[in-house]
């Protein structure tokens, strides 16, 4: 058994991600539902605390308790990058803690999403520049490196990512953002986001919540 190295290309520019910084997940989800990622992959510190991850994404796809493809995926995680660890949702085995993620972070990496445990939390919390998401924690760690995928589509979280989709996360959760979203719908983005600066303004000028929203009476 062996780690299985897929060539990718990227399709995404800089210039294509950039207007997604600020968009909320929230308003990502309800432009493009079938883009969220199971909420049960939260960020690792509590709300307000967690920095936002924004990125393109880095598949991996491990059968734990092995975790080959996360050893070979950190030379690969370039800057601003996001490491997506594919584990199955598993609850036993962590696939990364603080002497992997710190390489990554080091290398300038964004974060990482793992559908499985991490460890070594105390740690990694305490990052404001390095953001990490995981469906679980467990101090027990990988007992093998010989296998698995790297860049190959993968699910997690019942959502399919590809290499390449940008993954964008914060509070409420996280999105996986095809190529095609990303270029098509940032107009509706930031539609959104000025309509619901509209119904803000209009409830503090002392407007009723019927009037404001355009909703029938009651």
């Amino acid at each position: 058994m062996s780690v299985i190295i897929h060539p990718v290309t990227r399709d995404l520019t800089e210039a294509d991600i950039a207007p997604w910084r600020a968009i909320p997940v929230a308003v990502a989800v309800d432009l493009s539902p079938e883009s969220q990622i199971d909420p049960a992959i939260r960020p690792i510190n509590p709300p307000g605390k967690q920095p936002k991850l924004f990125g393109l994404a880095v598949t991996t796809s491990c059968t734990p308790p092995d975790f080959g493809a996360v050893v070979h995926a950190l030379e690969h995680v370039g800057k601003g990058e996001v490491l997506v660890i594919a584990a199955g949702g598993d609850a036993v085995t962590a696939m990364i803690g603080e002497i992997l993620s710190g390489h990554l972070r080091n290398r300038g990496a964004a974060g990482v999403v793992c559908d499985g445990p991490v460890r070594d939390v105390a740690t990694l919390a305490g990052w404001t520049d390095f953001s990490v998401f995981s469906r679980s924690i467990t101090p027990r760690g990988p007992t093998s490196a010989a296998g698995g995928m790297l860049n190959a589509p993968v699910t997690i979280g019942g959502r399919r990512v590809t290499p390449g989709d940008l993954i964008i996360g914060d509070d409420d959760g996280l999105v996986a953002l095809s190529p095609a979203t990303v270029r098509n719908r940032i107009r509706d983005a930031e539609a959104r986001l000025a309509r619901e600066d509209g119904w803000i303004k209009s409830l503090a000028a002392g407007k009723n919540v019927v009037e404001t929203f355009g909703v029938e009476p009651a």
